[in-house]
């Protein structure tokens, strides 16, 4: 399917690896212009060498305020038509004993950077008449993982503004829309496996095949395959869907 993104221009964040590297390849696949942003500034890892002129790498650390600015003024002068927002998550941990610093912390370095660039983006978007905002989430927004506190509150409320955010730019060509990745290969992922193999004293192989037998699919995803459910949201012929959150989880959460 072609998705129409030829002379599109996409702003992709943390995009040097994982679910953020596999998004920005396949959109260049599709025909945009991408900019792949990243604490490293590095291109995505495994970028096919014939995407390479489509792909632009830049550094941007959500945690340094000088570093986002940069990011936002570039979005002044060379307005986008795509952002995949993309952070990192905080180390795991419990509810209960968190302190208010701890909190304050995790969502400045998660979620107000990802909703100041997204004011910066949507300036041009709107001033187009067109545009999409594709935030990942996580499955923990829905079906909370325990020990992930930080991780399923800010990341709940990133939920809650992306929805807020849909029903006020829709009329102005503007669709805003989360993924929400179940287990998927990323290196993220395997940390989290060790993480928890150390704690319980089991192998990290039985660790995933636990997780794996959560799974109705059988198996983690692959990055790609969640790449693809951000290509289409990112897609005109997505233009229809807003407000929504897409699992890409291999069926793992069980609600409606």
């Amino acid at each position: 399917m072609d998705f129409k993104l030829n002379g599109k221009r996409a702003l992709v964040l943390g995009a040097s690896r994982g679910l953020g590297a596999a998004s920005a390849i396949l959109l260049a696949e599709e025909g945009a212009s991408v900019v792949a942003a990243s604490r490293s500034g590095a291109l995505p890892q495994g970028l096919p060498e014939a995407l390479g002129k489509r792909v632009t790498a830049v550094r941007l650390d959500l945690e340094d305020p000088a570093s986002v600015e940069t990011v936002k003024q570039t979005l002044r002068d060379n307005p986008v038509d795509i952002l995949v927002n993309n952070c990192g998550g905080p180390k795991a941990g419990p509810a209960w004993g968190q302190s208010t610093a701890t909190w304050q912390a995790a969502f400045m370095a998660m979620a107000a950077p990802v909703f100041d660039i997204t004011d910066a983006a949507l300036a041009g978007m709107t001033e187009n008449g067109w545009g999409r905002i594709i935030t990942i989430g996580s499955s923990g927004i829905e079906a909370p993982i325990p020990n992930l506190a930080l991780s399923n509150g800010v990341r709940g409320a990133m939920a809650g503004w992306s929805k807020t955010l849909a029903g006020e730019v829709a009329s102005r060509g503007v669709t805003v829309n989360m993924v929400l990745p179940g287990r998927i290969a990323t290196d993220r992922v395997a940390e989290l496996d060790a993480g928890k193999a150390e704690k319980t004293g089991q192998s990290v192989e039985a660790v995933r095949e636990a997780s794996r037998a959560t799974i109705p699919a059988g198996r983690y995803g692959k990055p790609e395959e969640f790449a693809a459910v951000v290509a289409f949201l990112a897609s005109e012929q997505a233009s229809f869907v807003n407000g929504s959150m897409i699992r890409a989880d291999g069926g793992m959460i069980r609600s409606i």
